[in-house]
């Protein structure tokens, strides 16, 4: 249900090449999550450096919607880059078995299966050497 790739650029490098791969592919890159910053300003003492970044296609996600308004719980699409035992790791749930498990809409398998597409290319992007 996860899909993760290794990058082999550190962890700012790798954090600027998907968000440069974001718009590039018809993406729009709505906030960027920092769960290593936010957690130690809160006392928490949390070593590995992780950020979520939150995608969106506005044509898709209205897509989503007209069919089903409560899915905007499963919106907006996010990757993750984080540390894990030295690697960068660049990770996502796979929009067409999150989906799948929310709904049996053939029309909205779909639409998920090419958000899908584009973010694994925006992944390969990211990681590329």
């Amino acid at each position: 249900m996860i899909d993760e790739k290794t990058s082999p650029h550190d962890f700012e490098t790798t954090c600027q090449r998907l968000t440069d791969a974001v718009p590039a592919n018809g993406f729009g890159l709505l906030h960027i999550h920092d769960i290593h910053g936010t957690l130690n300003a809160k006392g928490v003492d949390f070593a590995p450096q992780c950020r979520v970044f939150e995608v969106c296609n506005p044509k898709r996600a209205a897509e989503v919607l007209a069919v089903r308004m409560d899915l905007a719980n499963a919106l907006p699409c996010r990757i993750a880059v984080y540390e894990r035992d030295g690697d960068v790791i660049v990770s996502m749930i796979r929009p067409s078995e999150m989906l799948a498990i929310l709904s049996d809409d053939k029309d909205l398998a779909s639409v998920a299966t090419d958000v899908e597409q584009t973010m694994n290319r925006m992944m390969d992007e990211t990681v590329s050497a």
